[in-house]
């Protein structure tokens, strides 16, 4: 029988390149875990008198704070004519240029509205307000290849773009209301789909819905897309413990948010991000606790499709437009909450074929998305070290220092896999 071996190459935890025996060398997928933030309030804020500080007390603009803090990725709100300019396509530059500058990964998240568009609303732009679903469609995607087509400009290539912000029941009410027309909802959605293709042929499309535990609704819009010819790359949630079925229970707003990312993707085998989340900033250790574990079950999801965690607006302190889930205390400084993202970049994960590992370098460990046969170690010059039997994982200290070889065998699989890892 002819079995086949891929190699994969690491250098200090970092995957570089695979190959077949008699094949072309191929680029295997390699993703760091998007640990974000929502600050598109932080323009306004800063125009206001609002100042950052680090734990220190020394004076930090925003975005390089978060940075310092363990975020690696910023998301931003685009509305189409506010009243007042704060989230317009000017604004949206602004904000989106700091963070290419500080070489932060990019969320844009579209609302196709002049204001906030959530569960409770989904108005169209005032200058919309008359279109039908064909003039809609037109205008959704002349707005998102607008907006996009001005940051290409200022060289500013968004990683995940989101079209509609929680759209758990569609957008642009009532024409794209899902609960009264899917079909309507899925063709407004594909008109914003293309046009970021078109603009961005590489990012990610994100659908995002709210209350990002409750499953039912997720199959129902997810179910309702697909039957109608929707189309998205990943599947985004929302997830507040404060509007969870019994107030503040995060530990079973997790559990419950887990099972249903775990769902998403068994059932449309999509990525899946949690772009928004936060608790009450008074709450500070409470939070950490929330966030932590979080950030945990989302790297959980199975094959490493949990990719990302979002605080929306921690930047907010003060009581800033009477919000009060922000992550800064009152004098304009991180409170503890914000340690969970210390670290939570530090998981690449990488794929061959169905085959993904994670590199964890926080808890010291290659984990695997599946159950393994064996794991047998051996040094650089062949010598047997170690056999594990049974497993997902395996601990960095049983390997040797400098390289080591790992042939995996996966359970009723006759492909045997050998990665070459160099452990320092």
């Amino acid at each position: 029988m002819i079995h086949k071996f891929r190699i994969a190459l690491i250098l200090s935890i970092g995957l570089i390149l695979s190959f077949t025996s008699n094949s072309e060398i191929k680029n295997p997928s390699v993703t760091p875990f998007a640990a974000g933030a929502d600050v598109s309030w932080i323009t306004q804020m800063e125009a206001s008198g609002k100042k950052f500080y680090a734990s220190d007390g020394v004076q930090t603009e925003g975005m390089a704070l978060l940075k310092s803090l363990g975020m690696n990725s910023i998301r931003l709100r685009v509305w189409v004519n506010p009243t007042d300019g704060w989230c317009n396509a000017a604004d949206l530059l602004v904000k989106a240029k700091r963070a290419n500058d500080l070489g932060m990964r990019l969320m844009i998240d579209f609302h196709y509205s002049d204001w906030w568009a959530d569960p409770s609303k989904q108005n169209k732009p005032a200058a919309w307000s008359a279109m039908n679903l064909s003039d809609l469609k037109i205008a959704v995607t002349n707005h998102t290849r607008d907006v996009l087509n001005l940051l290409k400009n200022n060289k500013i290539s968004p990683e995940w773009v989101q079209v509609g912000n929680e759209t758990g029941n569609g957008i642009l009410w009532e024409t794209g209301k899902a609960s009264v027309s899917m079909a309507n909802y899925a063709a407004l959605n594909n008109a914003g789909y293309d046009a970021v293709k078109e603009v961005f042929p590489t990012a990610k499309v994100i659908v995002h819905l709210h209350n990002g535990y409750d499953n039912a609704m997720f199959r129902w819009i997810f179910d309702g897309l697909k039957n109608n010819g929707g189309k998205w790359d990943v599947i985004g949630m929302s997830l507040y413990p404060n509007w969870y079925k019994t107030v503040n229970d995060w530990q079973n707003a997790n559990r419950d948010c887990l099972t249903n990312m775990n769902d998403m993707v068994a059932r449309y085998g999509k990525e899946v991000m949690v772009v928004e989340c936060g608790m009450s900033w008074d709450n500070a250790a409470t939070s950490k606790l929330f966030l932590t574990d979080l950030i945990t079950k989302t790297k959980s999801v199975t094959g490493g499709k949990g990719t990302g965690v979002f605080y929306w607006e921690p930047q907010c302190y003060g009581n800033w437009q009477g919000y009060a889930l922000g992550a800064f205390d009152n004098s304009g400084k991180p409170t503890v909450a914000m340690d969970a993202f210390k670290n939570s970049t530090n998981i690449q994960i990488s794929t061959f074929d169905d085959l993904t590992y994670k590199i964890d370098s926080v808890n010291k460990r290659i984990v695997f998305n599946k159950p393994l046969k064996s794991i047998d170690v051996y040094n650089i010059n062949g010598s047997f070290v170690q056999s594990i039997s049974t497993t997902n994982s395996i601990p960095l200290y049983v390997l040797c220092k400098g390289v080591n070889l790992l042939k995996i065998k996966e359970i009723n699989e006759q492909n045997q896999t050998t990665i070459k890892f160099l452990n320092e």
